[in-house]
């Protein structure tokens, strides 16, 4: 088939490789539905690419669970011996170096990933670390991928979000009547071959290949099948014996399965079913492949998988593929088998979904493991759930492990495993719980002559100790762990309570324990303990937070962020997007807040209780409705949690709100309590804030030591804590400041500063303030703005909402907007928080009301 209407893309793709031969990389995103001609493009440039260029081509295959860098390891036969080595031990950190030196080399480079959407997580982080450095390398990244098949929550969307520098779209489009006609030249019924294809490329060759049907094939299943039957009765087997593979069947595979090999095939390829290079066969297209699979009986497919099981158990190939057609063949020995070792494959390489699901696969026949192995599978799979951010499943599966390993006499395991339970049960908001299994962890390791455990064990109740505040116990508990983990050279030890240490010392407002924090996040890292080098971040960027340190929050915060979502450690990303909202919050940036706290999930109480928090409170800033339903929502996680440093915020902003709605009564009595827990277990930043609320709703409370800007505010000094509040970046608290200044000038500075941030509420209480002084000439602020566009819509996402409510997707509103698609996550976020409602279809539902006020 001829390739037409494509000029001006192939155009593009050259303009991108040639620049690259100049040191100048990119990447190229081409997008459109099945059968668009994506793969066509690719192979056009793979047929002739420019001078001075080399093409490799990986795939992604249509697998339940992807193969753990299969596109990557697509390239070994084509690449250096670094990258091929790297690929086959699958060190994460080991293949971006490698792969990065590979597309460092010359010559230039064009690095294909076809159907990129159904990537695993692995090949993903691989390519997010070429895209952020693609400028400065003589390469370019090409990703072809289903665009309508992708969500918000679709792994690629997140990488198709960060995606920045040097990106070029290539959104393929249907076919004109003209250039069918042109493909159906000959035909009567061309116009009857574009009515029912709509131009796609793939189904008008489908059904323009049929040449000898006396009409038009009804779909394009019956143009394949009737090509597949016109096909001799062996080569018709062939084909269905490869149509169960969905990947390309290299040779040393073609021959075990196809005697005669490429040779026999010949008729296949002639009738555009197959495609055969000297590196493999595999259909001309996915939906070929597909057509022919489902028109087979199920006992069919069952025995063609067993075959391609037999094949691939001896060359020795991917675990992962063993799996998936050890799955569709019903082979529970050979499941069994190699689902463990895939699952330790994908691990290692930081593929975490993939290895959840074979760990998954494995437990479906848990009947088949002895205890003990049971046990670890149960184990492992909890781990990577958690890493995962999938809470409820990983109690439950360690709860099986430890009931399991109570009868195994293996004191050093069980005492492993409850730590580990100790862990997942407080992520789940159950503190009770999670102490009590701590707590046994520590008496069964108490005689064990691993002391690298005992140390763990003793750092976790150091942990359980510092998030309900006991400072003194924790420095206690976190000291001793230190001592135990350097005698026994237990690095995840040494980190985990340094990190216990570092925090505790940020708490009592000691800078020491900033250098225990970034040394605990070193150490992690060095020795591949991603979530704990990840959590040394969290708690550092939180404790500065809290101090209202907030340029060396973000100076901490952004690598961190990139880090956690390097090595797909999705919980504490979370997390941290959860601390970019706290950070945004701070600076009264409003929608960033929003947008930021719109990435939090319900799985993960504690981030979605601080979110709540942001969102009620950036409503009560701004005066919009909701913000009582979001705080109460939060109030109810805080009390579920039952540690101070939820409940106590969330206090906080309760009582801020009934302060702005002139309720001192309120205010006393949601801050009271919370002041009294927060000097209890002297929280000091807390506390502060507490009693900034308490006494503007007229109760005399002590403030904190310290120049915390709320305990200077707290002492009546207006004047220095508007000054501290301004070095600090926070508009918002300096208006409130100088709202507190017997001075006309300050409240008149204070209303400039609340017009400026969107924060009428304030400034309403601000501009009655100046009336009641008699001064006359006050601003009157944006009223009109107001009553035009109630709910503070930006421009941006007036043409966001518009795109929304007209059914486009993510994806393709980036597309239209030429943004990314992060940025359309963010805006839509923003959208809903405003609108007040959860869910995308609740805004479109919205929009024509909204958009007819706005005018």
């Amino acid at each position: 088939m001829r390739l037409l209407e494509r000029e001006r893309d192939l155009a593009e793709l050259g303009d991108a490789v040639r620049a690259a031969t100049e040191g100048r990389g990119g990447v190229v995103l081409v997008h459109g539905e099945a059968g668009i001609g994506k793969s066509s493009l690719v192979g056009a440039l793979r047929e002739q690419p420019p001078d001075g260029s080399r093409v490799l081509v990986g795939a992604c295959d249509a697998l339940s669970t992807p193969r753990t860098l299969g596109p990557l390891r697509d390239l070994a036969p084509f690449v250096g011996p670094r990258l091929r080595d790297a690929l086959r031990a699958g060190d994460r950190e080991e293949v971006f170096g490698a792969l990065h030196e590979e597309l460092a080399s010359p010559p230039a480079t064009v690095l294909v990933v076809e159907d990129a959407h159904w990537s695993d997580e692995a090949t993903l982080d691989a390519l997010r670390f070429i895209a952020r450095r693609i400028d400065r390398l003589p390469a370019v990244l090409v990703l072809t991928y289903r665009d309508d098949e992708l969500d918000r929550d679709h792994p690629l969307g997140r990488l198709l979000g960060d995606l920045h520098t040097n990106v070029h779209h290539i959104a393929l489009r249907r076919l004109s009547q003209a250039a069918v006609a042109t493909l159906a030249a000959g035909r009567e019924d061309a116009g009857r071959v574009f009515a029912l294809t709509r131009g796609n490329p793939y189904f008008v060759s489908e059904l323009v290949a049929s040449t000898d049907a006396a009409q038009v094939p009804r779909t394009v299943v019956d143009s394949v099948t009737a090509r597949l039957r016109r096909l001799d009765p062996v080569t018709q087997g062939y084909v269905e014996q490869l149509a169960v593979v969905p990947s390309v069947v290299v040779a040393p595979e073609l021959a075990r399965l196809v005697p005669g090999g490429a040779g026999a095939l010949g008729a296949a390829e002639e009738g555009g079913l197959l495609t055969v290079r000297p590196d493999g066969v595999q259909f001309r297209h996915e939906l070929t492949r597909r057509a022919i699979v489902d028109a087979l009986p199920a006992s069919r497919r069952i025995e063609l998988n067993a075959r391609v099981l037999a094949m691939l158990i001896e060359v020795g190939a991917d675990p992962s593929r063993i799996v998936s057609h050890a799955a569709e063949a019903g082979d529970v020995d050979a499941i069994v088998e190699w689902a463990p070792r895939a699952a330790r494959d994908a691990s290692v390489s930081g593929a975490h979904r993939q290895a959840a699901a074979h760990y998954r696969a494995a437990l479906d026949h848990a009947d088949r493991f002895d205890v003990e192995a049971r046990a670890e599978l149960l184990q492992n799979y909890a781990i990577e759930a958690y890493v995962l951010g999938r809470e409820p499943e990983a109690v439950e599966a360690e709860t099986e492990a430890v009931r399991l390993r109570r009868g195994l006499g293996d004191r050093d395991a069980l005492g492993a495993s409850l730590r580990w339970l100790s862990r997942f049960e407080w992520i789940a908001a159950n503190r009770p719980a999670a102490e009590a299994a701590a707590a046994e962890a520590s008496a069964v390791l108490a005689e064990s002559e691993n002391r690298g455990l005992l140390a763990l064990a003793l750092s976790n109740e150091a942990q359980l100790a510092m998030l309900a505040h006991d400072l003194p116990r924790t420095i206690e508990l976190a000291t001793r762990a230190v001592e135990l983990a350097r005698e026994s050279g237990e690095q995840r030890a040494l980190s985990h309570a340094l990190n216990n240490l570092g925090t505790a010392r940020m708490l009592q407002g000691d800078d020491a324990g900033m250098q225990d924090l970034v040394t605990a996040a070193e150490i992690a890292a060095a020795a591949g303990f991603v979530d704990d080098a990840a959590r040394a971040h969290v708690n550092l960027v939180w404790s500065l937070l809290d101090q209202y340190r907030l340029d060396l929050a973000e100076q901490y915060l952004q690598p961190a962020m990139e880090f956690s979502e390097r090595t797909e450690v999705l919980g504490l990303w979370t997390y941290q997007q959860v601390e970019r909202g706290r950070l945004h919050l701070a600076r009264a940036q409003w929608d960033e807040a929003l947008a930021a706290a719109a990435y939090s999930s319900e799985l993960l109480p504690q981030a979605e209780c601080v979110a709540l928090a942001i969102v009620g409170t950036v409503r009560t800033r701004r005066g919009e409705p909701g913000a009582d339903l979001a705080l109460d929502e939060a109030r109810q996680l805080a009390e579920r949690v039952g540690e101070l440093q939820r409940t106590g915020p969330v206090a906080a902003a309760r009582a801020e709100a009934a302060l702005l709605r002139g309720d001192p009564d309120e205010v006393r009595a949601i801050a009271g309590p919370a002041y009294a827990e927060a000097a209890r277990l002297h929280d000091r930043n807390l506390q502060a804030e507490l009693a900034w609320l308490l006494r503007r709703a007229g109760d005399d409370v002590a403030p904190p030591e310290g120049d915390h800007p709320f305990a200077v505010q707290a002492r009546g000094d207006w004047q220095r804590a508007a000054e501290l509040w301004r070095a600090s970046g926070c508009p918002y608290h300096e208006a409130s400041a100088l709202a507190e200044s017997p001075h006309e000038a300050d409240l008149l500075a204070a209303v400039a500063i609340l017009d400026r941030i969107g924060a009428e509420p304030l400034a309403r209480r601000v501009r009655a303030d100046l009336r009641e002084r008699g001064v006359r000439s006050i601003p009157r602020g944006p009223s009109t703005l107001t009553r035009r566009n109630p709910m503070g819509l930006t421009d941006r996402q007036v043409d966001v909402l518009r795109l929304v409510a007209d059914g486009l997707t993510n994806v393709q509103i980036a597309d239209r907007l030429v943004v990314s698609v992060r940025t359309v996550d963010s805006h839509v976020a923003a959208i809903l928080a405003k609108l007040g409602v959860p869910t995308r279809q609740d805004a479109a539902r919205l929009a024509p009301g909204v958009l007819e006020q706005l005018g």
